[in-house]
């Protein structure tokens, strides 16, 4: 982990992430660090991909079917990184979304570099998820969930989105037991520094 002494930009982290980095809060109120992970966890989600397979439990599926949820894309940014960052969590301590955080991917989504995926109960947002694409690279940050499997949705809709817009990494940076079910693994740096160099090097359109 690296400490930042200086305001985060766009520019600056777009290229800390073509690089495998991205930044954590200590907290709201605490400062930032720069972090590459050492294995990195990684969604396989392609056809015939040698890690392995999307993996979604039948409950899950039959959900996804009849659940009533509706779910879009880029239509509530800004709430669902607020949410993600007030979300509470059993497997962590704390947040890592602090407000300097919140802007600068903000100002990311206003430059169509992050994108966040919204699930609705009627007209109310019950769960969703946000994360930063570059190239066929997606490196999702964080999702929350208001009614049960709300995150999870999103998340099923997230790959189907990446699988058809030409995607080749779904970046989620650590392993926890949310996402353990959905067939995570996690690869060595350097392997995963080959996939998001491969994926830089093509372009994908999050808008098909």
């Amino acid at each position: 982990m690296t400490e930042s002494a200086t305001p985060i930009t766009p520019e600056l982290l777009i290229n800390a992430y073509c690089q495998g980095f991205f930044p954590m809060a200590d907290g709201r109120a605490g400062g930032i660090g720069w972090y590459s992970p050492d294995p990195r966890a990684v969604q396989p989600f392609r056809e015939g991909d040698p890690l392995g397979a999307f993996r979604v439990r039948r409950s899950l599926a039959k959900r996804i079917r009849n659940g009533g949820l509706m779910v879009t894309t880029d239509r509530r940014f800004a709430e669902v990184i607020h949410a993600c960052a007030i979300a509470p969590r059993d497997h962590e301590a704390g947040t890592w979304i602090s407000p300097e955080i919140e802007a600068v991917y903000t100002a990311l989504y206003q430059n169509g570099f992050a994108h966040s995926v919204e699930a609705w109960r009627g007209n109310q947002l019950v769960g969703g998820l946000y994360g930063v694409a570059i190239g066929a690279a997606f490196f999702g940050e964080s999702m929350f969930s208001h009614e049960p499997d709300a995150s999870q949705v999103c998340y099923a809709w997230l790959i189907e989105q990446l699988r058809g817009c030409g995607y080749r990494l779904l970046d989620v940076q650590f392993v926890n037991p949310h996402l353990e079910q959905f067939g995570v693994v996690e690869v060595p740096r350097d392997e995963y520094l080959v996939m998001l160099d491969d994926a830089l090097q093509v372009k994908a359109d999050w808008a098909g």
